[in-house]
């Protein structure tokens, strides 16, 4: 059951520099005191910014080369609805691990409806992959897990409640999970998970620094705004 993924290609980032400011002669008057220097008008063309550029230039899983992913795969995950945490090391020397796959199952379950399904495979892989490449710039938080698996009658009363959820939503598949990582804005978070290219990205924003999170599926590629 084990997961390869295809070795990916790296990207770039760019930056600007400030251009170095011309010096102004000065003037004398006839006592022999400088003359005043009238003030130049403000530039009326923005300042080239000097930081790095957004995603995918930053988080772009296209950066990644063929050793990342042949190491062994942990999963720092937590239900905040159930109050669950769990580190899971789910897959290593190409073979997932079975009796962690069940633990990650059990995690990603219905909460409300109380049932587990299995997941999609590429799903924990897309959910590990962003985990792991945030770790590499310093950012070594839990993924928070806000909806995984969800039966039929769960996924209505969403709908009947307001909630964004499809009809036919790959959370009841097995194949789709609303995620948030703390500190981690949605359009930074989104841009990472679709630089996987494993399936659909849904945006979801919400006032609040953690007001945001992302649907992340291994259907077919697009992405949207909810």
């Amino acid at each position: 059951m084990g997961i390869i993924s295809v070795p990916l290609i790296g990207c770039g980032s760019a930056s600007a520099a400030p251009a170095d400011k011309a010096k102004r002669p000065v003037q004398v008057t006839k006592a022999g005191k400088p003359a005043p220097v009238a003030r130049a008008a403000a530039p009326s063309a923005p300042v080239p910014e000097t930081e790095l550029a957004p995603p995918p230039d930053i988080f772009d899983a296209q950066a990644l080369d063929l050793d990342f992913w042949l190491k062994p795969r942990v999963l720092t995950l937590t239900r905040p609805q159930s109050g669950e945490k769990a580190k899971v090391l789910y897959w290593k020397d190409g073979q997932v691990i079975d009796s962690a796959y069940q633990e990650l199952c059990h995690l990603m379950r219905d909460v409300n409806g109380k049932e587990t399904a299995p997941i999609d495979p590429k799903l924990f892989e897309t959910l590990w992959g962003t985990q792991a490449f945030i770790a590499r710039y310093g950012i070594e938080e839990p993924l928070e897990i806000l909806s995984g698996f969800r039966t039929s009658k769960s996924n209505d009363k969403l709908r009947e409640a307001g909630v964004p959820a499809a009809r036919q939503s790959l959370h009841i598949e097995g194949k789709a999970a609303d995620i948030r990582i703390a500190n981690l804005n949605a359009d930074v978070l989104g841009g990472l998970v679709r630089s996987f290219r494993q399936g659909g990205v849904g945006y979801y924003y919400r006032s609040g620094p953690r007001g945001g999170w992302i649907h992340a599926d291994t259907g077919l590629k697009r992405t949207w705004k909810g």
